[in-house]
């Protein structure tokens, strides 16, 4: 039998050494993150199994049922729930209304219009998930880079570090605040509370604004954008446009030949009975029954159909009409649950050796085999001047369709046509606008106000979003990410194990011995900066399970609050500034501001000394720590 204190010893350094196992294969990446994270766990249950660690009363501290539930922690439930939450606020275009507004107030100056950018990004990311904000955000400051005739290389960055910024301010800013929030409690202690950290912050938010503004647009290179992939939202497409009556088309007129009210829209023809219109048009007005052939964007013909989904498919919902399946509205059009939410957009390029090349759409019944809608086509940049349910199909024709997500699915295995991955996207429908703020205001009052708990108050919130048709489950389940679910569980199982086999006390004690006579203040400034280069190695989710259990031995070694040592690994954990691989919007900018790994370097080193310094500036006064 070996002895109990061999026995400890063994346990702590085979643990000791699978962390730094896992954090070079997440550093390295030469397995996938998911891989990595199950790995860990079934090394881990594998383990304590035959080296079992028992408590007092002979307990096993880490039996299989202790290990395994990280999956049901509410910290992972908190999270996953406000995914579903930012998607059913994203789906419905209640961010958009936001970001046009900014748009609006920003026509003149480039500085001013980059600082209301990153402020209302930090004011977003404190109660949103950060990756929807910024992935909301990167083309409207594409729009206004071109506007202002600047690389967006220049400012793209800027996004994802706002969004890290203010999501350090309230509970529920970031993903990371919960799991160190329910960690605590996991451990014995108080959690925070929705505005506990708001002051330090605010503090450290504002440091990082001033940098952004007025240091690194300096630092940041000067490249073209890059092309291609999501870039193609430049591609237009030849569609048409049916005016039914009470549409808000009826009775639109041209100045000078183009109609003002339809931006970045090219009208190529009219139809009008048997009459077909060309341009250019003068002393026209739209009617009902006008049958309108345009050339637009794929953001365009989304803005386009945004209130109005039948101006692009009205066949399909006379049929959905005629058989019963549309909603009563007066005297307005009735329109069919499905058409109204649940639905993505995507595109496929015919095949050259495709049977449907030389037929039209009419004659292949696309929608009724594939149950997909053609939106338009494209034709290597043509303009097409006619129907495009009577334009005969060619070889490269690219079309933009719409359907369920299934459906869009299923044409990953058909000959006929290539489905473009990158292409597909959820359709934004403003139905449920009202609803969806009013679910997540909800979410947000009774988190901060300690009715709930923020992981209840998520799951309901998010429970709402399904039950009242905004998301549908299928889209729920897609949101969520597994490589979120399989890291959080397997930090929580690291860091029950660092608490359960002594190794967070032993490394509070190593620190405080390599730290000896140093002040409190110091030994947090010193604690703040480990994590804080931490971060951009791991994972800052895993960072911060890991060392949340240390930063309690390290206050209790000291005889000091819990608290500032808890905030520390918060804002630690999130100063992932330095490397693409840090966060997720590091790595949502990287592409559209045409980065390279060293520009996040240049740019995030700084950043996180900053915000360092100021923290360990501010913290020591604020929470009011012994000077020895």
């Amino acid at each position: 039998m070996i002895p109990a204190d061999l026995l400890a010893t063994f346990q702590m350094g085979f643990l000791f050494a699978l962390i730094v196992v896992a954090l070079t294969l997440f550093a390295t990446e030469a397995v996938s993150i998911e891989l990595t994270s199950l790995s860990v766990i079934a090394v881990l249950i594998l383990f304590f199994h035959f080296f079992p660690v028992t408590g007092p009363e002979g307990k096993d501290l880490l039996s299989l049922r202790s290990l395994f539930s990280g999956f049901a922690n509410p910290a992972l439930i908190a999270v996953l729930a406000l995914l579903v939450l930012g998607e059913g606020l994203t789906r419905t275009g209640v961010l958009d209304l936001a970001a046009n507004a900014v748009i609006q107030w920003t026509r003149s100056n480039p500085f001013f219009a980059v600082a209301l950018m990153l402020v209302v990004v930090m004011a977003f990311s404190a109660v949103l998930n950060n990756i929807p904000v910024v992935v909301l955000f990167v083309p409207i400051m594409q729009t206004l880079t071109k506007r202002f005739r600047q690389s967006p290389s220049r400012y793209m960055m800027l996004l994802s570090y706002a969004s890290v910024l203010g999501g350090m301010t309230t509970l529920i800013g970031s993903s990371t605040n919960l799991l160190v929030s329910l960690e605590l409690d996991d451990l014995g202690e108080e959690p925070f509370g929705f505005f506990d950290f708001t002051v330090p912050g605010l503090v450290l938010a504002g440091c990082g604004l001033v940098y952004l503004l007025l240091v690194a647009p300096r630092l940041l290179p000067d490249r073209p954008a890059t092309s291609g992939g999501a870039g193609e939202q430049g591609r237009h497409f030849v569609a048409q446009v049916s005016v039914s009556a009470g549409s808000r088309l009826v009775g639109l007129r041209p100045v000078g030949g183009i109609f003002p009210a339809l931006p970045d829209i090219t009208i190529l023809m009219i139809q009008r009975g048997e009459r077909a219109i060309l341009p250019p048009f003068e002393d026209l007005v739209l009617d009902a029954n006008d049958l309108v052939v345009i050339a637009a964007t794929r953001p365009a013909l989304a803005s386009l159909a945004k209130d109005e989904p039948e101006l692009l498919h009205p066949e399909l919902l006379e049929a959905a009409v005629q058989q019963g399946q549309g909603e009563d509205g007066g005297d307005q059009i009735k329109r069919p649950r499905w058409l109204l939410g649940g639905q993505v957009q995507a595109e496929v390029m015919i095949r050259p050796d495709s049977e449907i090349v030389g037929h039209t759409l009419e004659e292949i019944g696309f929608r009724y085999k594939h149950h997909c809608i053609v939106l338009g086509i494209e034709r290597r940049n043509r303009m097409l001047r006619e129907r495009i349910t009577r334009i005969p199909l060619k070889d490269g024709d690219v079309l933009l369709i719409q359907g369920r997500p299934e459906d869009v699915d299923r044409l990953r295995g058909e000959r006929s046509v290539v489905l473009m991955e990158w292409s597909r996207q959820p359709l934004v429908t403003a139905r449920h606008q009202r609803a969806a703020a009013v679910i997540f205001l909800g979410v947000i009052a009774a988190s901060a106000s300690g009715v709930i708990p923020i992981a209840l108050a998520a799951f309901c919130g998010a429970t709402a979003m399904i039950a009242t048709r905004i998301l549908s489950l299928g889209d729920a389940l897609r949101v969520l990410d597994r490589k979120i679910v399989l890291t959080i569980a397997m930090a929580l199982a690291l860091g029950a194990a660092m608490q359960a086999t002594g190794g967070a006390a032993f490394l509070a004690e190593t620190m405080m011995a390599a730290l000896s006579g140093a002040t409190p203040a110091q030994i947090l400034s010193a604690f703040f900066l480990l994590l804080a280069l931490l971060s951009n190695v791991l994972s800052t989710k895993a960072t911060a399970v890991l060392f949340t259990p240390i930063a309690v031995d390290l206050a209790y070694v000291l005889n000091l609050p819990v608290e500032p040592f808890a905030v520390a690994v918060i804002f630690a954990s999130n100063c992932s500034f330095a490397s693409p691989i840090g966060y997720q919007t590091n790595l949502v900018v990287m592409t559209p501001g045409n980065y390279r790994f060293m520009d996040f370097v240049r740019v995030g080193l700084p950043l996180i000394v900053l915000v360092w310094i100021a923290f360990s500036l501010f913290a020591p006064w604020y929470y009011d720590l012994p000077p020895r």
